[in-house]
């Protein structure tokens, strides 16, 4: 998929059934995929009050670098004292926030 020789040899085990996907229909697939996500991501962004003063360029690129999370109930999503070196954006779902007031 990647313009490039093969890495590695397979060889069915057993009577086997493959579907095949030529490079530039996967290309477009992805690519529109990806378009798709953005533009997702870009609206949802442009309703964020935070991110209110930025102009569509700047979301544009938030939303280019966006990666999501998916959590379970009751998982935990950061805690107190954590490194807070990532920005979280609650895109459904609901969640609390605890703060230890004693020492």
């Amino acid at each position: 998929m990647y313009n490039a020789p093969r890495a590695a040899t397979i060889t069915a085990k057993t009577d086997s059934t493959c579907w095949e996907l030529d490079r530039a229909t996967f290309n477009h697939i992805v690519k529109d995929s990806a378009q798709k996500k953005r533009d997702r991501y870009e609206d949802f962004l442009s309703t964020v009050e935070i991110l209110s003063s930025m102009d569509n360029y700047e979301r544009s690129k938030i939303a280019d670098v966006i990666q999501e999370h998916n959590f379970a109930p009751g998982q935990q999503v950061i805690k107190e004292g954590d490194d807070g070196s990532v920005f979280y954006l609650i895109i459904s779902g609901d969640a609390f926030a605890t703060k230890n007031i004693m020492g």
